[in-house]
């Protein structure tokens, strides 16, 4: 049996795209779908977060029924994506927070485990904001503030918007910061070790 998480202060924003609409970049072969492919990485990404904080902490949004689903089973709460752009949806995410320690992590990461969260959710916990890059430096996996709400300044270069308010901190964990955008980013995640659901997902191709 899985333990429960560690109490902590941290409530996480975890925003998950329609998978229709979600990793144009990412399409494999048949009999695999693209949409199938979104769904089980963001199922994995909500495992993980899941298993780092406590359900009632995680803050879903989507307009994904699939997502929706797996959220509520978790124990997660959920809130509608407004459908207009990533950081309205992030913002309607932040909105229902009441605490003062709020993060938003992004919702494509398949290597993701629960270690590597609560290893950086501690370290961010030092700094009033900090912002943790991906695998690449230049996007966002990770925003956090311990006095509030950040303000979400996602979308290509967002590391160093971010990191304008608040302490960039590019971190030794690539389970988390490893997001997937194309095949290669894909094969980097699996070289790390995937989720179940992403696992079972790519095994329609074998």
């Amino acid at each position: 049996m899985t333990s429960a998480p560690e109490p902590t202060p941290w409530h996480v924003v975890v925003p998950v795209k329609r998978a229709v609409v979600a990793k144009t970049r990412l399409d494999p072969p048949p009999p695999l779908s693209r949409p199938d492919l979104a769904r089980a990485v963001a199922r994995d990404t909500l495992d993980a977060v899941c298993r780092a904080v406590p359900a009632a902490q995680v803050t879903v949004v989507t307009s994904d029924a699939d997502a929706r689903r797996a959220a509520l089973t978790l124990g997660a709460t959920v809130v509608p994506d407004p459908g207009t752009g990533l950081d309205d949806a992030v913002a309607a995410g932040l909105a229902t927070l009441a605490g003062p320690w709020c993060a938003v992590l992004l919702g494509d990461l398949p290597a993701l485990d629960a270690a590597s969260l609560r290893a950086a959710l501690a370290t961010c916990s030092a700094y009033p904001g900090a912002v943790v890059p991906d695998a690449q430096g230049t996007g966002t996996v990770l925003l956090t503030s311990t006095r509030g709400r950040p303000v979400p300044r996602f979308g290509p270069g967002s590391a160093a918007r971010h990191a304008r308010a608040a302490t960039l901190l590019a971190l030794d964990l690539p389970r988390l910061r490893r997001d997937v955008d194309t095949w290669a980013d894909l094969g980097e995640a699996l070289s790390l070790g995937v989720g179940k659901h992403t696992r079972a997902a790519l095994a329609r191709l074998e």
